[in-house]
Formats: structure tokens, C-alpha cells, sequence
């Protein structure tokens, strides 16, 4: 009798830790199910363990438990579960039990043949999901940049706080070049966001215009909600110009790829970003505004609302929201939400190492 296989991809939006606790617990519910299984991760060193196209013919189901892009437009014409990571670690056997019932929706996925470069986009469980799943791609990409500069910018803090301006008494070269160069990281963070964003949603095509989108938002101050909205606008650009542009013959697909999404998909982006920077400037500049005044006015309430924020959801949106923010405020000069956010986030463990180091029973 022939063994039910099934395959997995597992990617959650930093790439560290859910991804791979995904993937344990469904490799252990398929072995206490006596099911064949193969978990592709997408962690922040890259795809593993990757799903080759032999693998996908012989899988009987499909489980996509990502908050990210994974690709899952190869599954189409295959039986889908497409949950939340956090589905993936709680309800393993379960997924795997609605599968083997054949209980999963076929995945439709795109029925056109495209090429390589052509935007792709699939079905997801609802609107609000792919959303979600769009931004949480961004912010994936985005966080080495922030890690990277914040460590070296805090690093050239050492050799005193003014130490990387040549006009300052305590200034040192080698801090200035850690200070410079982790700075260009954070100079990259919301074009990152936004190109990544529109990756998602249209792959190179778009991710070419989110990066141009996600510079004139931040060179122009509208920092990191600018980086979201130029990041989504790209998306849809890119969406719009495949459906106008698909009545071409098959012999112009590579000039679609390489010219006609590039130069009328900047162009378009260009111009939609000069009417919404000087706006989202003001609501960015206003965001900040409104919470210079609160840490002034009452930090202990500021600093209840950030802590809640960041241990609601064990890592869900809601505390990812929080971290965006403090990153994106930490990179625009407000130090303070980061370090709410930062002392938040390292509570939970701390409490569990004292729980099972002094009340280990």
C-alpha cells in the first residue's frame, strides 16, 4: 500500500525561530501518523531543505504554514492548507488529519503559463491574511538592515557618544567609519520594506518598482509608513500592468520583463508617491509628534501600552507591529519607544530562565 506523502513549507517573518518550530512539530505529527513528509523552511539564511518539482507531483497535500511569500503558486492543481505558522507549531496533527481525510481546497493558484519574470499571485484564506502576509515579507528582508546598522551604530557609542563627529573633542575614526556605515543600514531599511512588499505581491517586477517607491518615501520623510503604502502601490502597479499588458504576443514577454514593467511601472510609482509623500510626511511627523509628547507627559502609560503591544501575541502581528515601529522611530531618532519595546521583549525570557531555574517543579 502506498504511503501518504505530504509536503510542507514553513517561513515565519524574522526567520529564526517559528520556521523551524514548524517544521519539528509537523515532522513529529507525520511520524506518530505514519505519513511520508518533507518541510521546506524559508529562515533568514535562506530557503532549505527545498522542494524540488518531483517532490510536488508525488505529495498527496500540501501545507503552507508561513507568514511570509513562500511560492506557493507551484502548489496549484494540489490539495492546500494554507494556515498561520503559529497553526503549524499548535494544530500539526490536525493539518495533517484534514489532509489525509482529503478535506483541503485544490489550490488554483494562476491557470495562465507565465515566465520567470511575470508578477504571480495566488489565493490565500482572506483578504486581511494576505495582507498581512505581504507585509510580514517586508519586514522579513528588512530586519537584518535595522540588526546590522543598530549593532554597529550602538558599537561606535562606545568610544563616547559624539565620537563619530570629527568636530567633537572625543571624536575617533574607527567609530565614525561604525557609525557611517551602520547608518547606510538604516538608510536601507524602508526601501527594503518596500520593495519586499511589492515583491510578494508581483516578484521582480514589483520589486523593482517598491524599491524606487520605498526611496522617494524616505528621502522625502515619510519614513516607514510611506515605505508600507509605496511598498502596496508598487504591488498594484505591477498587477494592473500584467493584466493590461497580457494581451501581448508570447514573443514580447521578455521585453515586458525587462522594459515595459521597469520604465512605465518607476514612472507610475514616481508619480503617485510626489502627491502622497508631503500627506504621509504629515502623519508620520504627526505619529512621532504624538509620542514625543506621551513618553514626555506619562512614560510609565506609554511604556504599559508598548509592553502589552509586544507580549500580546507571542510574536503575532500585533507584536510585530510594535517592533516595526520602534525600528522605523529608532532609525527617524526617538530612542525611547525602541527601549520599551526592547525591555518587553526580553521579559518573557527572562522570566522563564528564573521560573525553571529557582521553581523548577
Amino acid at each position: 500500500m502506498k504511503k501518504f506523502k505530504i509536503i510542507a513549507a514553513t517561513g515565519c517573518p524574522t526567520g529564526i525561530a517559528h520556521t523551524f518550530m514548524a517544521e519539528e512539530a509537523l515532522k513529529q505529527a507525520a511520524a506518530k501518523l505514519g505519513v511520508e513528509i518533507k518541510v521546506e523552511t524559508h529562515g533568514q539564511i535562506g530557503v532549505q531543505n527545498e522542494l524540488s518539482p518531483e517532490d510536488i507531483k508525488q505529495a498527496d497535500g500540501v501545507i503552507v504554514a508561513a507568514d511570509k511569500d513562500v511560492g506557493a503558486e507551484r502548489f496549484a492543481g494540489k490539495r492546500v492548507l494554507d494556515v498561520p505558522v503559529a497553526r503549524g507549531i499548535r494544530d500539526a496533527e490536525s493539518l495533517i488529519r484534514t489532509l489525509m481525510n482529503g478535506e483541503a481546497p485544490i489550490y488554483r493558484g494562476q491557470t495562465a503559463a507565465k515566465t520567470e519574470d511575470e508578477p504571480k499571485t495566488g489565493e490565500s484564506a482572506s483578504i486581511g491574511r494576505k495582507i498581512y502576509k505581504h507585509l510580514m515579507n517586508g519586514v522579513s528582508h528588512m530586519l537584518p538592515f535595522v540588526v546590522g546598522g543598530g549593532v554597529l551604530i550602538a558599537l561606535s557609542f562606545l568610544f563616547g557618544i559624539h565620537s563619530a563627529d570629527p568636530e567633537h573633542p572625543s571624536y575617533n575614526a574607527f567609530a565614525e567609519l561604525l557609525n557611517k556605515t551602520g547608518a547606510f543600514g538604516f538608510q536601507l531599511m524602508v526601501p527594503i520594506l518596500s520593495a519586499y512588499i511589492a515583491d510578494s505581491m508581483a516578484k521582480r517586477p514589483g520589486l523593482i518598482v517598491g524599491f524606487i517607491g520605498g526611496m522617494i518615501a524616505s528621502t522625502g520623510g515619510a519614513g516607514f509608513l510611506g515605505g508600507i503604502v509605496s511598498g502596496f502601490l508598487a504591488g498594484l502597479i505591477i498587477y494592473g500592468l500584467s493584466h493590461a499588458l497580457k494581451k501581448m504576443p508570447q514573443s514580447l514577454e521578455g521585453l515586458k520583463a525587462i522594459f515595459l514593467y521597469p520604465v512605465i511601472g518607476i514612472f507610475l510609482i514616481g508619480a503617485v508617491m510626489f502627491f502622497l509623500v508631503e500627506p504621509m510626511t504629515a502623519i508620520n511627523e504627526g505619529m512621532k509628534g504624538f509620542l514625543a509628547d506621551f513618553q514626555g507627559a506619562n512614560p510609565i502609560i506609554l511604556g504599559l501600552i508598548i509592553g502589552c503591544m509586544s507580549a500580546f501575541d507571542m510574536g503575532g502581528p500585533v507584536n510585530k507591529a510594535a517592533y516595526v515601529t520602534g525600528t522605523a522611530l529608532l532609525a527617524e531618532g526617538n530612542q525611547y519607544f525602541m527601549a520599551g519595546v526592547s525591555a518587553a521583549c526580553i521579559t518573557p525570557p527572562l522570566v522563564i530562565a528564573f521560573a525553571t531555574l529557582l521553581f523548577r517543579k
